[in-house]
């Protein structure tokens, strides 16, 4: 029986049992060495962030620095056809384009001094118009007429850029002037020109002239002929000779009641 003692003293020996206590004991350095790491982590992550956005916010800085306005260059070839005389004060000029272009040479005229930065040097572009009453086939109609067909006005500080820039907009065939050098609008001209335009009562445009044969279309002397004798605009009444028995008799007849024979 001597064998069984040793293993009766190992049984009887105390094991050490595993607590709760015990494991949390033992895994508290390692969730200290998690948290530790993740805080390192996080602060990294922070600090990457934080030089990208100052290198963002350097390079948002050094090109604003280094990329300027662009301005308007003026090529030698153009430059020996500008003016020789500039000015510091904006005034009228006039430009020609083809006749029934006016408003086409208007349109890529404002696009071009928006698209080129040329508002601080050419301020206006204005075509001369006014209402006119036209007397066709016995009907009155109200209509828009260029009052300088083929003529566009433009109001700038002249200068070689703003030369330019008016000179090579497409439709434009040049400035009204002596040789190269464009011919500013006098004020009272430019006075009578939108007096013109700001007239209330439109003017009446008529297809017959004084001397030309009509005939009448209305009222008691219908279907009779004559010549114009006078025409006066204001009263829209034209007087016409017609021949009774052969005899030349005035008659005061309407725009309206006469047509071009």
């Amino acid at each position: 029986m001597d064998v069984q003692e040793p293993l009766e003293q190992s049984e009887s020996e105390p094991q050490e049992s595993m607590t709760p206590q015990s494991i949390e004991a033992s895994q508290a350095p390692m969730a200290d060495s998690a948290r530790q790491e993740e805080t390192a982590q996080e602060t990294e992550s922070s600090q990457l962030v934080e030089e990208e956005a100052t290198m963002e916010l350097s390079t948002d800085e050094s090109e604003s620095e280094i990329a300027p306005t662009p301005r308007l260059e003026v090529d030698s070839a153009a430059r020996s056809e500008a003016p020789t005389q500039t000015s510091t004060e904006p005034a009228w000029f006039v430009i020609h384009c083809y006749s029934g272009y006016e408003n086409k040479v208007r349109h890529n005229l404002e696009q071009r001094i928006e698209t080129m930065g040329m508002k601080d040097k050419i301020f206006d572009v204005v075509i001369p118009t006014q209402d006119e009453i036209e007397v066709r086939d016995g009907k009155r109609r109200t209509v828009e007429r260029h009052i300088f067909p083929g003529y566009v006005l433009v109001n700038l500080i002249l200068s070689e850029e703003s030369w330019y820039v008016v000179r090579n907009t497409p439709g434009v065939t040049g400035f009204v002037g002596m040789g190269n050098q464009p011919t500013p609008l006098r004020p009272e001209e430019v006075s009578q020109i939108v007096k013109r335009m700001e007239a209330e009562a439109p003017t009446v445009k008529v297809s017959f002239k004084v001397g030309e044969r009509v005939r009448i279309i209305d009222g008691p002397f219908n279907d009779f002929r004559g010549t114009v004798s006078e025409i006066d605009m204001e009263r829209t009444k034209v007087r016409v000779m017609v021949s009774f028995f052969g005899r030349e008799t005035p008659v005061e007849l309407d725009f309206l009641q006469v047509e071009k024979s």
